[in-house]
């Protein structure tokens, strides 16, 4: 689970330029919704981080069309 949880940090901050604050607020987030979906019976690390990236999208709203800046034009 922790495995999961250091690729999902890793692969976001190259992703997402934030402060290191922001950083551990989205590492104790992420980290919480990880150890849900272990708890529910998940094991594979390879689905957590995909699971985990999913969900700090979602936080970020990049996700939302609206929010990412997309007109429909």
């Amino acid at each position: 689970m922790e495995a999961a949880i250091d690729r999902i940090m890793h692969t976001y901050d190259l992703l997402a330029n934030r402060s290191a604050a922001a950083s551990e607020e989205a590492r104790r987030k992420v980290s919480a919704y990880i150890h849900t979906l272990f708890e529910a019976g998940e094991r594979d690390p390879h689905r957590l981080t995909v699971c985990g990236l999913t969900y700090l999208r979602q936080l970020d709203g990049r996700v939302d069309p609206v929010k990412a800046g997309y007109t429909g034009l």
